[in-house]
């Protein structure tokens, strides 16, 4: 019996790459945009796989599956996903955690430059006839200011290396970090108060737990210095988004640059979006075409091994 494997998700043209791969295994595929739907529903039911890249994988939906081996999560957040749910039932989750190391600290560095010499907001000024170097002001030398990380997991230390690259010195603040990599990398490790107060720019990587859900509050903003920066390329729900609106029109922190927000899209008429020095991208920062080629490749992989009876290459959960 051939297995059957459900892919949840659109936006990538077609999924020919994903049969090529699924092909080794002579799988039945079923490709629906909407994992809610009646249809996709009744067959997640029968389904030996499902893919998956945003769409919600509850432990309700969980529980519906009768064959399920393996949940394949492309991309890097798992917060998405009922894990605990998936492990009682005896499915593994795999996620593809390093696809995009190069391009989600190259945009995160991209948007402190962005904030540091206010190049937006000096463009668009410039296209409305004002000749004015010093409009985004104040601006500071780059070199020497300090640069602080939270979660130096692979995307934090690759941001971490891009800017000791500019000569910044380099902070972080992870629970879990290593010292031999720290060390590695020229980073020091500090407490969270430590990064709050000395850093220049702020740019989070930490993933979305229960202890990381909205870290950056009122408190941690009113820590940072009046001249500082917010970075998020990681996940929306990291950032009290009504707090920082509020430091930054107080003027409490200078600015920010968000990827990532609690609700995607934006609404149109959120206030963010009227702020001048908030930077906003369409969480645009995993992307290049070279990282959706390996994001999509190395998730229908994991199928291929889980349903050959191998080992997966990154999985999520542990399935005895």
């Amino acid at each position: 019996m051939k297995p059957t494997v459900v892919i949840a998700y659109t936006g990538f043209g077609d999924i020919e790459l994903e049969k090529k791969i699924l092909s080794q295994i002579d799988a039945e595929i079923i490709h629906t945009e909407n994992l809610r739907s009646p249809e996709a529903l009744e067959a997640v039911k029968q389904a030996d796989a499902v893919m998956v890249t945003l769409e919600k994988v509850t432990g309700e939906i969980i529980g519906s599956m009768e064959r399920c081996r393996i949940i394949s999560r492309l991309g890097t957040g798992l917060d998405t996903i009922d894990i605990p749910a998936a492990t009682a039932r005896g499915i593994w989750v795999t996620y593809v955690p390093d696809y995009s190391i190069d391009e989600v600290s190259a945009h995160a560095i991209a948007l402190l430059m962005s904030l540091a010499r206010g190049i937006p907001f000096l463009s668009q000024s410039t296209r409305n006839g004002t000749w004015n170097s010093a409009a985004w002001g104040p601006i500071y030398r780059l070199k020497d200011q300090t640069l602080g990380i939270l979660g130096l997991g692979r995307i934090g230390q690759a941001t971490a290396e891009k800017g000791r690259g500019l000569g910044l010195n380099v902070i972080a603040h992870d629970p879990y970090a290593n010292q031999e990599v720290a060390d590695r990398l020229g980073v020091r490790l500090v407490d969270l108060p430590t990064l709050t107060r000395e850093s220049d720019y702020i740019s989070l990587h930490s993933p979305l737990l229960d202890s990381t859900y909205h870290i950056v509050n009122a408190d941690f903003l009113a820590q940072m210095k009046p001249t500082a920066y917010i970075i998020n390329a990681a996940r929306g729900p990291l950032v009290d988004e009504d707090a920082l609106l509020e430091a930054v029109r107080a003027r409490t922190i200078a600015g920010a640059g968000l990827d990532v927000l609690s609700v995607e899209p934006i609404d149109p008429n959120n206030p963010l979006l009227k702020e001048d020095r908030i930077l906003i991208t369409p969480h645009a920062a995993w992307y290049s075409e070279q990282a959706k080629l390996d994001m999509r490749t190395r998730g229908a992989e994991e199928v291929v091994r889980i349903l050959s009876g191998q080992p997966p290459r990154s999985p999520a959960n542990k399935i005895a």
